[in-house]
């Protein structure tokens, strides 16, 4: 991307986009005394990136200004200090600590009379990061944008463009109102686009969830089964004396009919906010191995939709439960009930 500049100047200037930042991706090896690690390194603007990322908020060491060279080293006769940031795993895997001096190694190479000969060169850590990520972690490093270009041969190029927006929901409609805006041969890819895979495990999931949930209020609604033929095997007598006195069939189904729905419909006042409750415990307490998942916690998102749907299957299923004692209440004959009272 060539014309970087006025980019991210048409990009900022769309609708609900927070900010902008040019970048350079490129991967590279990283090798230190008796260590060697593959790792993706990004050329970042260390005075823009900030506002689009948290990676200042997330240096254990460091600052992203040191990825900038001091003013006045372009004019100095010795090279100025190139400068790496790198993941606490990746710096735990290569051994460095900040001062240490690490050696970047390009595949692409520069030609030489034998072929292609790799590019090294040496680059002081002088920051380290933990987003709480394992694979950002062990496998990220960031380089400013000057570093990058001069080290991949890139002139005044970039990778591309990222972009903060205030609703990562909607993120999607916002990367198609930014390809519009831009035209082509710009295209604009979100994190869900990025990330397509993983998320449509997690819908099936999702799904498969929704259905357990389900069968086990079925599983449930049976207690309420249970109960009600129970209530209606030991309230014979009342319920014989009720339809002696002029009660109809559709008036005992009501009653237990209601009295079911009181069941379910308790139950589920008592469940959402207890499922809040679990929700809140799990996103704010609860820790998974960083080294194993993507994630340091649980992500949790609630949706009206999603609770509103699950209350109305709960009291539905519960409601469905009662159709069978009410019936076999309403069905009950005053004279067998009442002959041995």
């Amino acid at each position: 991307m060539k014309d970087y500049r006025s980019v991210v100047d048409r990009v900022r200037k769309v609708p609900h986009v927070l900010a902008a930042t040019p970048f350079i991706y490129n991967q590279v090896l990283l090798t230190s005394e008796g260590n060697v690690n593959g790792v993706v390194l990004r050329g970042i603007d260390p005075a823009l990136e900030g506002t689009v990322t948290d990676i200042q908020r997330n240096l254990v060491q460091g600052s992203l200004s040191d990825l900038t060279p001091p003013p006045g080293a372009e004019g100095k006769t010795a090279k100025p200090r190139l400068s790496i940031i790198v993941g606490k795993e990746l710096a735990a895997r290569l051994g460095t600590f900040v001062g240490d001096t690490i050696n970047v190694v390009s595949p692409t190479g520069t030609p030489g009379p034998l072929g292609i000969i790799p590019k090294i060169r040496k680059f002081e850590v002088v920051g380290i990061f933990d987003s709480g990520m394992y694979e950002y972690d062990s496998t990220l490093a960031y380089i400013s944008i000057p570093t990058a270009q001069d080290f991949f041969n890139l002139g005044d190029t970039v990778t591309g463009v990222e972009v903060k927006v205030d609703d990562i929901f909607q993120a999607d409609r916002i990367a198609r109102t930014i390809e519009d805006t831009l035209g082509f041969p710009y295209w604009a890819r979100d994190w869900m686009r990025l990330n397509k895979n993983l998320f449509s495990a997690l819908q099936l999931e999702k799904m498969m969830m929704f259905i357990i949930l389900i069968l086990i209020i079925l599983v449930a609604s049976f207690n309420i089964v249970g109960t009600l033929t129970m209530i209606v095997v030991e309230k014979s007598r009342e319920i014989a004396i009720l339809k002696a006195m002029g009660a109809t069939r559709r008036e005992v189904m009501r009653i237990f009919m209601v009295d079911g729905l009181v069941i379910g419909g308790v139950g589920t006042l008592i469940g959402i906010p207890l499922g809040y409750l679990v929700c809140y415990l799990l996103q704010s307490f609860y820790t998974l191995p960083s080294d194993i998942y993507y994630i340091s916690h649980l992500p949790v998102k609630i949706r009206s939709l999603d609770v509103i749907l699950v209350s109305l299957s709960a009291v539905t299923i519960s409601f469905i439960a009662t159709i069978y004692p009410s019936w076999q209440a309403a069905r009950l004959n005053p004279s067998e009930a009442l002959r041995y009272e």
